[in-house]
């Protein structure tokens, strides 16, 4: 196949993955871009969460851990019966959901898997340091699961890879040439910081705001969220690097943009009676 004949195959191939694999977030109705399956997703996450928990030390505070547990299946149900009572698709209906409680003082982080398997790191119950707290973080990363963020990096992955190499082909190879001369993956960096790491804040950005909503739902007080940010400010202090090489917002643009929905999330998303 000639390079014109490639350039044209290549071009209706990705038009069709991107008109037959659209998509929206739920709530946010962000449009979305998803060419990997779930399913297949959620498989190896289930996966790697088993490798996980005999790999690392599982916590034996187990007073917290019931904690973190009660505060996931409340976020369960009130999540379904939310998309249940607005007639809308409930995108957990295939999670199985999992919660473990890790022993790391020095990681500060919490995660949510593919079809949610959720691990906690004892590090970030300093951040947190209250329930209110914890339903917060849990209800970010609850929310990345929900919104399927996984899903939609990994298809904008393999579009973006796929685009690079017609890129260089039509180009004669010039990409590869950039890549050889400077001995590092140039272009692969500029997509990083141009594509890739805005379109990741976009998507804790929005973490964020779900994650709000979740825990709101669920009749956790969400006003605990900005005192959160603010604490993590604080142990990072000096440690963050600028907002465009990262793939979180900053600290300060968190805590502006929580200030600016707190309100509105309790008003519009009030606990919900199970």
């Amino acid at each position: 196949m000639d390079r014109r004949k490639f350039l044209t195959f290549a071009g209706c191939s990705c038009c069709s993955l991107i008109l037959n694999s659209c998509a929206t977030a739920p709530i946010t109705e962000r449009k979305q871009l998803k060419i990997i399956p779930e399913a297949k997703l959620n498989a190896q996450a289930a996966q790697a969460y088993e490798q996980i928990k005999e790999k690392e030390t599982m916590s034996e505070d187990l007073q917290k851990l019931n904690e973190i547990k009660e505060i996931g299946k409340k976020m369960e149900d009130s999540i379904s019966e939310y998309f249940y009572r607005s007639n809308i698709t409930d995108p957990t209906v295939n999670f199985d959901w999992e919660y473990i409680l890790i022993e790391n003082k020095k990681i500060r982080n919490a995660w949510c898997m593919p079809g949610g398997k959720i691990a906690v790191y004892t590090g970030i119950l300093d951040v947190t340091k209250n329930t209110n707290g914890l339903a917060a973080v849990m209800g970010h990363e609850i929310a990345h699961a929900v919104a399927k963020h996984s899903v939609e990096r990994a298809s904008r992955g393999v579009l973006l890879n796929t685009g690079t190499r017609v890129l260089d082909i039509f180009s004669g190879g010039i990409l590869s040439d950039i890549n050889r001369t400077t001995g590092m993956d140039t272009v692969g960096l500029l997509s990083q910081l141009g594509i890739m790491n805005p379109f990741n804040r976009k998507q804790e950005s929005e973490a964020d705001y779900l994650g709000m909503i979740f825990a709101s739902l669920s009749g956790y007080d969400i006003r605990e969220t900005r005192k959160i940010w603010e604490r993590m400010k604080e142990f990072n202090k000096g440690k963050e690097p600028p907002e465009f090489m990262s793939t979180h917002p900053s600290s300060d643009n968190r805590i502006k943009n929580i200030d600016s929905w707190v309100s509105e999330i309790i008003l519009d998303y009030p606990p919900i009676d199970l």
